[in-house]
């Protein structure tokens, strides 16, 4: 588990826990109090956060057993029992709402996730979401996405370069935005233009963009700019799509459907613990 998700729980916990911790559990229950608990979904959906819970309870008691009877990105059925914990009757207390927290939230993607893709199921047309996540909880949405069967577009600013309308206008052009960066980034880099009409997909393809994103086109004007740059570029269609739109999309044969509405528009799973 990466240092960041530690981290993440940690700030977590300290939030919830505060200078003097749990006050209704600390005043129950001692350090030798040890109990048992099944987490369970209480709507059918696609698991997601299994390892972060885990990680949860391992950071608050370090000898909790924690078995998961299914993994993340499997389905559970409504009302099956998920997981099991063991430990200090504390920790498990403790960690039970962040624990519950993620795995919501990110269920609630990942059952989202797999909505995308059945729509889109024969097609060849990859699904990726795009930045459009909450601020210190990206690593954990996009996670979920993968977990639901659909793709990652770039993580950050820092990982990919994609040049967006407001990076035109600031340059002057594509062409000079394109020419100025390719000078200043390594060979190993793909460069992604967003566009908003043939005339600048094509400028985008004279100056060999690798990719090309199609922002907010439809209809006859996409199915044009898909004939001019198959095969020659990776074509990206995005600019609010979601699943009213989105096989009609992918029909005009685009490579990649990016849409935030993957991840925000996913409504949180309905998740529970019960004490044995």
């Amino acid at each position: 588990m990466s240092l960041y998700v530690d981290k993440f729980i940690k700030m977590s916990l300290e939030e919830d826990l505060g200078l003097l911790g749990d006050i209704t559990t600390d005043n129950l229950f001692n350090e030798m109090d040890y109990s048992e608990a099944y987490i369970n979904f209480r709507e059918e959906a696609v698991i997601s956060g299994v390892e972060i819970a885990k990680r949860v309870f391992e950071i608050l008691d370090e000898n909790v057993k924690f078995k998961a009877f299914k993994k993340d990105g499997e389905i559970s059925k409504k009302g099956e029992n998920i997981i099991k914990i063991s430990g200090k009757t504390k920790a498990i207390l403790k960690g039970e709402r962040l624990a519950l927290n993620i795995m919501q939230r990110m269920s609630g993607i990942a059952t989202n996730s797999k909505k995308y893709m059945e729509k889109i199921e024969g097609l060849s047309t990859r699904i990726a979401d795009t930045r459009k996540t909450t601020p210190l909880f990206r690593y954990f949405e996009k996670l979920a996405v993968r977990h639901g069967g659909g793709s990652n577009h770039r993580f950050a600013l820092y990982d990919a370069v994609m040049i967006k309308d407001n990076h035109i206008l600031a340059a002057g052009s594509i062409t000079d935005a394109v020419e100025t960066i390719r000078r200043n980034i390594s060979h190993t880099t793909k460069i992604e233009v967003e566009v908003e009409n043939l005339e600048q997909a094509k400028e985008a393809l004279a100056v060999k963009a690798d990719i090309i994103m199609l922002d907010n086109i439809r209809g006859e004007k996409l199915a044009e700019c898909v004939k001019l740059l198959k095969g020659k570029a990776i074509i990206e269609a995005s600019g609010n799509i979601n699943l009213s739109n989105l096989e009609e999309i992918a029909k005009k044969g685009v490579d990649v459907i990016s849409t935030g509405a993957i991840i925000y528009s996913a409504d949180n799973i309905d998740i529970g613990m019960d004490f044995i």
